[in-house]
């Protein structure tokens, strides 16, 4: 099968973070770390693991800062090469995309995810491209992005990260029907936003992580708008799925919803007892704190 490479993800982070106010009133909510790095690049690093060579944002207002956050900083690295610091520059080198690798195209209007993704449409052309939602976290053996590349490579077509939750929480999450499969890769036959509970198809909910080809910029041009007067991803996605496949990936680790402040804070100890170098401590602390 012929299937063009995913090159580019979109990321979008235009997003006001109220949840978190006051601590966003002059930091992104995406700039929130957890552990020792931002929300967001966790989400980056996820995607270059996956083999992502360009990285698309989508901002808006006072979100400056998220691109300074990877340009080249040479005044701080002169610093802490003057003063024998070769493990952090070897971080920041790391974290830092290389030159011309990243796009910054402004929202300017509020008007959902799916106006978001679309204002994304002459820097991704006429190519499949990825999306990751920074608020949610993945945290596995494996990224689930590069799971989906794997699985995209396979299949071609359009797919969606998924995740099981409890059956009395599905009224709260996009869901996937997939007719019973039980396979890690399966056709979805629909997808319901928010079911009403005890209607839902099943409980695997959408986890932030798509892959989709570029007939959803022309859909979502023409997307009507939907619930909370916003275009919604969800209904141009729909429309596409009557005449390209769309398949789930279930993802095996935990996520987490840093865009909450329950699933921030779980986050933050999940990471932290995943660092090799902080778990011990760490552990400990928590423990004693429970005791």
């Amino acid at each position: 099968m012929n299937t063009k490479r995913i090159r580019k993800a979109v990321f979008p982070v235009a997003g006001l973070g109220t949840r978190f106010l006051p601590a966003t009133r002059a930091i992104p909510k995406e700039m929130l770390t957890v552990v020792d790095r931002p929300v967001i690049q966790h989400v980056v690093d996820e995607a270059r693991a996956a083999g992502i060579e360009h990285f698309v944002f989508i901002t808006g207002r006072n979100k400056h800062v998220i691109e300074d956050h990877f340009d080249r900083q040479f005044e701080l690295e002169a610093t802490l090469r003057g003063r024998g610091k070769e493990k952090e520059l070897a971080i920041l080198d790391a974290d830092t995309p290389a030159a011309g690798a990243t796009s910054f195209t402004r929202q300017q209007v509020p008007l959902g995810l799916g106006h978001a993704v679309w204002c994304a449409r002459d820097i991704i052309g006429d190519e499949p491209f990825a999306l990751l939602l920074p608020d949610m976290l993945h945290l596995g053996a494996k990224p689930c992005l590069a799971e989906m590349m794997e699985a995209y490579n396979q299949k071609g077509g359009n797919h969606i990260g998924v995740y099981p939750v409890a059956e009395d929480e599905t009224n709260q999450y996009g869901i996937v029907d997939i007719s019973g499969s039980k396979e890690k890769v399966a056709p979805i036959a629909r997808m319901v936003e928010k079911p009403a509970k005890g209607t839902a198809p099943s409980n695997l909910a959408i986890s932030g992580r798509y892959i989709l080809q570029p007939a959803i910029f022309d859909l979502l041009a023409k997307q009507e708008r939907g619930a909370g007067g916003e275009i919604q991803l969800t209904d141009s996605m729909v429309t596409l799925a009557k005449s390209e496949p769309f398949y789930s990936v279930r993802f095996d680790g935990k996520v987490y919803d840093t865009g909450s402040k329950l699933g921030f804070l779980a986050a933050n100890v999940a990471y932290g007892l995943a660092n090799k170098d902080l778990a011990g401590d760490f552990r400990a602390i928590i423990d004693a704190h429970l005791g």
